[in-house]
């Protein structure tokens, strides 16, 4: 009957017939091989097997990780950046050792790797901080203690902002008001060259604005591959950009016995060369120098932008170090300026963006992740490309955009935050002295060979390796300079970039230092590194 039919059916096995059985279906002790490469006991993994054992007999096919190394975007996989690489992951791994009592031959890791002015103990300046604490809290705008003209610049940015809030998203392209306070800031520093708002894109720091504009410029298969040009030693930034978007790197070597300069020359043997492989059409520019320190003249900058005109290259001056400027002699001059100053064969021809942040200067202000680039001679119809590639992003952090409002437009001699503003003046004039003193200290040690740092954060100093280290870093798998590095850091606790990660001569090794730490923690680390040089040395004669 069809009652006794249903009641066979309901105590028959459930699986259907055209499902394979579960593949997980082993010995409850049996050891099973996780995905870390491990054995373990199957007893602590039933629920596991149970699920998988459901999904199996719902059809649901079996398999490992659906993304892996070997699927992954391999583009991703050649991105490299040595200012946050494997060494200071180590240093972490140490802090957190240092914590838990583990003994060291010394007591705190000192970061020295990176340009992170506020890490290093420089104090906020205070004008900027009263205000955003004002744009972030407008009931302090009732508060006594604030100065009026921190509460006026507050309250215009706040106006500026969607329901008078800085959690409001803006404009893609920046708040306008600010936009037009970076327009006049660059006016007044390039001697009244005009300068457009329209031309002013607010971004996410300096990065992000160069990241974007290599965008815009790689193209091509082949042979067409976009080119671009960057110097040796450069800013790691560029390199990794540069393999992520799969465009070509074209390395011009820095003089490093004429104070890292820039010579034309070198610049045409890179570009010729490469002409054989790619399609050079852009070359980058970092003036103060990272990882250098270099200033260049305006004769090298005329130099250049010749070139780039001859040569048909987009110019990117990445101008983030612009107040930096130390060393006698030395003195910044911008790109846009120089172009402008050249006449209209150069002005109205030569395409140009140029960059600049909060995150370096007096202000290393680099959390809030503020700046800007300014483009120059960009096609129309490109730059409506350009303004529909930031709007994906919706818009740079507005507390950035604020803080960057602030350095643009600065207290006034006539404000009463002047006075204190300028005690910014006491920050550069420190950080010349501290670039004075980590010359001379290095120039002392054998085997160390220092260059003036006539600009930016960064010491970039040659060091001497004994052969014996050379092969023992070999042995272990790594480049001398990382090897050297790395011995530093578990003997003395201080966290260096090796040489390698920003790219050099073949042949020569250097680190990157920054000169940031406070005066007598730098004595400290100078010493540090003087005396591990010395002991490296020994050790591997």
């Amino acid at each position: 009957s069809l009652h006794k039919l249903m009641s066979v059916l309901s105590t028959a096995p459930a699986r259907c017939h055209c499902v394979p059985p579960p593949l997980c279906c082993v010995s409850d002790h049996t050891a099973v091989r996780g995905v870390d490469g491990k054995h373990h006991n199957n007893s602590n993994n039933n629920n596991n097997n149970n699920e998988m054992s459901q999904q199996a007999m719902n059809g649901v096919p079996q398999r490992g990780k659906l993304l892996t190394l070997d699927n992954m975007n391999p583009k991703v996989k050649r991105v490299e950046y040595a200012v946050r690489g494997p060494i200071v992951q180590r240093a972490v791994q140490i802090e957190k050792e240092l914590r838990e009592g583990v003994k060291k031959p010394f007591t705190e890791v000192i970061k020295a790797n990176i340009g992170d002015a506020h890490a290093m103990g420089q104090k906020p300046i205070t004008f900027l901080r009263q205000v955003l604490a004002l744009c972030s809290y407008p009931e302090l705008l009732k508060d006594n203690q604030f100065p009026e003209d921190a509460k006026k610049r507050a309250q215009r940015i706040l106006e500026a902002c969607g329901g008078h809030s800085i959690g409001a998203y803006s404009a893609s392209q920046g708040i306008e008001c600010i936009r037009h306070d970076v327009a006049h800031f660059i006016e007044k520093r390039d001697g009244g060259i005009p300068s457009n708002p329209d031309n002013i894109y607010l971004s996410t720091g300096a990065s992000d604005a160069i990241v974007t504009i290599l965008k815009l410029l790689v193209s091509g298969e082949g042979r067409d591959r976009t080119g671009v040009m960057i110097s040796i030693p450069q800013y790691p930034l560029y390199s990794a950009a540069l393999a992520e978007l799969d465009a070509v790197q074209i390395s011009y070597y820095l003089d490093e016995d004429k104070c890292w300069s820039l010579d034309v020359k070198e610049l045409r043997r890179a570009l010729y060369a490469a002409r054989q492989h790619c399609n050079p059409r852009v070359l980058c520019i970092i003036n103060p120098g990272n990882p250098t320190g270099q200033v260049q003249s305006r004769q090298c900058i005329e130099d250049v932008i010749r070139f780039a005109k001859e040569e048909n290259l987009f110019l990117m001056a990445d101008e983030v170090y612009q107040d930096n400027v130390y060393a006698e002699g030395c003195q910044f001059h911008s790109f846009k300026k120089v172009l402008f100053e050249m006449g209209p064969e150069y002005s109205s021809k030569v395409e140009m963006a140029s960059f600049h942040s909060t995150s370096k200067c007096y202000m290393g202000e680099c959390g809030f992740r503020g700046g800007y680039m300014e483009v120059i001679n960009m096609d129309p119809e490109v730059k409506a490309q350009l303004t529909k590639l930031v709007s994906v992003r919706l818009c740079p952090p507005v507390p950035g955009q604020a803080l960057l409002d602030l350095v643009v437009n600065p207290p006034q001699p006539d404000e009463p935050s002047y006075a204190t503003f300028m005690k910014r003046t006491a920050v550069l004039a420190a950080l010349a002295e501290k670039a004075k003193l980590t010359e001379q200290i290095f120039n002392t040690v054998p085997g160390i060979t220092c260059n003036p740092v006539q600009g930016a954060m960064y010491t970039f100093p040659r060091i001497s390796l004994p052969q014996k280290a050379i092969d023992k870093a070999k042995e272990e798998g790594q480049v001398p300079d990382m090897f050297y590095c790395m011995k530093l850091l578990e003997e003395e606790g201080i966290c260096l970039v090796p040489g390698s990660g920003f790219g050099q001569r073949e042949g020569t090794f250097h680190f990157r230092m920054t000169i940031l730490p406070p005066t007598e923690k730098l004595k400290l680390v100078l010493k540090k590194i003087k005396d591990f040089h010395l002991r490296f040395t020994k050790e591997f004669s």
